[in-house]
């Protein structure tokens, strides 16, 4: 599978019946649905049924304790491709690998790059490489935004952002 995204990691068995504990790392959980195939760590599994009350997901074939266990710590794997496919986004909602790499420019300066995306807490960090025009005065290579608070403007397409108030960031960094 190509540009393989983790989006669920398989824990521990949770009935007699081959049901399984499920820990979503995704913003979609609603992407695992009865008769979908995912891949996990060499394995192709097809859910048979789910439980979202507890999050826990009965997968075709497995049908016993022992038989579910031998699936814990696997992780579910989907790609760029079914993603856009399976899951309906909103207005201004992104995929985060769509973000990856555009570039970010702040008043018609490139900033940098797009390098990576942390979540702490409930707040996405948009980590920009700084591009090297801007590294004059001992600059940083690498700085943090707040992706709700500096965002203007999001064109996948031409992997674009457009930011506000970043450069006072990246001058304190």
């Amino acid at each position: 599978m190509k540009d393989k995204i983790p989006i669920a990691k398989i824990g521990k068995s949770y009935s007699v019946k081959g049901w399984i504990k499920v820990h979503f790392l995704t913003d979609f959980p609603e992407q695992f649905k009865v008769g979908k195939t995912f891949e996990a760590d060499k394995i192709t599994l097809t859910i048979e049924n789910i439980n979202r009350k507890n999050n826990t997901i009965k997968f075709l074939g497995f049908n016993t304790p022992e038989e579910a266990k031998k699936l814990t710590n696997r992780v579910i794997y989907s790609d760029e491709t079914k993603s856009h496919n399976d899951i309906k986004l909103k207005k201004d909602e992104y995929f985060w690998f769509d973000i990856f790499e555009c570039k970010v420019y702040e008043e018609d300066k490139l900033l940098g790059i797009v390098e990576d995306i942390n979540r702490i807490n409930d707040i996405d960090y948009i980590v920009v490489k700084v591009d090297k025009s801007m590294q004059t005065n001992g600059q940083p290579k690498r700085f943090l935004f707040d992706y709700k608070r500096h965002i203007v403007e999001v064109d996948t397409e031409n992997k674009k952002l457009i930011v506000q108030d970043t450069i006072p960031i990246l001058e304190a960094s």
